[in-house]
């Protein structure tokens, strides 16, 4: 009867040990924390900042590792090697998992997953294509081509040699603009395994050793707790922004809008809605790889347009802001100097760009005409019914300014270069197409030859 018992007992006593164990390492993982952050679009200061706030925040909570899902077409270069820079110099194990399948690490991904301590990519996803091509996708010349390949090849060996990862097949991603597939990239030791999902991922992280800081810590990812780190809504936003169709029409729209608003004061509203959207879009551009001539030349645009209303360009001055604006939507993202290696096509869609330019060629040419056609039916000396009438001067008059006569608003010169201030009456003179010469007042009835 002894011999059943002891067996009893040593199962009983083995079973326990065993649940202990498995107590202890379940104890071992409660209140270890991963950090989950996604990033999902173009590389660009926005991303920057908040894959630096992520790592920071697991640095200074003492998380167990920070894992970064990642699908991206690229992005901009200096966002790209300060995010290499903060991965390869982070004090917490970083994961990066190209997903959810059918994702891609290309171009500036290509850069930031090989630079991470563990790599990893989802089934039906891929990484590579990193040659440097122009702003729209077309190849280079042979020597800038040449001098941009050679920089972001060399760049990607040194981070492949750090992390120990397969550097010939890495700099064929730039030298080639060669592609793999999740299992090609793991077979090519590009990246160290596949999981289908998070859950599989964690499963398959547990005991993996990262080398941080010099030394080697294993890993302790069994049921550990995650918690999703997401862009705050501010962040949201500015990369919403960060879209050149985006703000293509924020510069457009809110030049128009200020341009409206000089030809109409007092109406408030387009002026308002100008200048707000006129600082969202140097929000946007500052965030994109912006040729800032092009920037500079629509909002020229509008001040030439603007001028043809106020001084008597006959034609030339919309003409030239036609011509302005049609040249500073083609060069907004054009990329004149060495590419970005890093960097997707980046340009204005065409379907945005055409559209839009033939309005505003369409409206401003019809602008120009119909001034010029009227300074031609009303030349200086011809009489106009608005000879006499009484009116209010609404921008002052310096001598060029703004009145009202009747409802109307109507560009302004003062006669003799008199300064008249707003709200002061004044009298029609002369009038000169859109254009129409005035008096104050009180000089206009001092004067004989004024009355009829």
């Amino acid at each position: 009867m002894r011999q059943p018992f002891s067996r009893y007992m040593t199962i009983f006593i083995f079973v326990a040990i065993f649940s202990l164990g498995f107590y202890g390492n379940i104890s071992s993982n409660e209140g270890k924390v991963a950090f989950i952050a996604t990033i999902d679009g173009i590389i660009n200061p926005v991303t920057e900042r908040y894959v630096n706030k992520v790592i920071g925040d697991a640095e200074n909570e003492k998380a167990e590792l920070v894992i970064i899902l990642l699908n991206t077409p690229g992005g901009l270069l200096s966002s790209t090697r300060h995010i290499v820079e903060t991965l390869l110099s982070a004090k917490v194990p970083v994961v990066i998992y190209v997903s959810p399948p059918g994702a891609q690490a290309a171009s500036a991904g290509t850069f930031i997953t090989a630079a991470s301590h563990i790599a990893v990519m989802a089934p039906g996803t891929n990484i590579g294509a990193a040659t440097p091509v122009g702003s729209s996708g077309e190849d280079l010349p042979s020597t800038l081509g040449d001098k941009a390949t050679n920089d972001a090849a060399a760049f990607l060996r040194a981070i492949a040699a750090e992390r120990g990862r397969n550097i010939e097949k890495l700099e064929a991603t730039v030298q080639g603009a060669t592609s793999y597939s999740s299992s090609e990239a793991v077979a090519g030791n590009v990246v160290d395994f596949t999981a289908q999902d998070l859950k599989s991922l964690l499963t398959k992280l547990d005991g993996r050793e990262v080398k941080l800081a010099g030394t080697t810590i294993s890993l302790q990812t069994r049921l550990i707790r995650t918690q999703e780190i997401h862009m705050s809504f501010f962040e949201k936003f500015l990369y919403i922004l960060a879209d050149p169709n985006i703000s293509f029409l924020l510069l457009s729209i809110g030049g128009a809008g200020v341009v409206i608003e000089l030809l109409n004061p007092g109406l408030l509203f387009p002026g308002v809605a100008g200048v707000i959207l006129l600082l969202l879009a140097f929000v946007s551009l500052g965030n994109l790889p912006v040729n800032w001539a092009g920037a500079a030349l629509i909002l020229f645009a509008g001040a030439l347009i603007t001028a043809e209303i106020y001084m008597a360009g006959f034609g030339i001055f919309g003409i030239g802001g036609i011509i302005s604006f049609v040249l500073g939507s083609i060069l907004l993202f054009a990329h004149l100097g060495t590419p970005s290696p890093t960097a997707p096509s980046m340009q204005v869609s065409l379907w945005l760009l055409i559209p839009f330019s033939v309005t505003v060629t369409a409206g401003g040419w019809w602008l120009t005409t119909t001034i010029v056609s009227s300074r031609k039916d009303n030349p200086v000396n011809e009489r106009s019914p608005l000879l006499g009438l009484a009116g209010t001067v609404t921008v002052e008059l310096g001598p060029q300014g703004q009145v009202q006569v009747r409802t109307e608003h109507w560009s302004a010169v003062s006669e003799n270069s008199q300064t008249i201030g707003v709200g002061e009456k004044i009298r029609v003179a002369r009038q000169d197409g859109a254009i129409l010469t005035v008096q104050s007042e009180e000089d206009y009835i001092s004067r004989p030859d004024n009355h009829f």
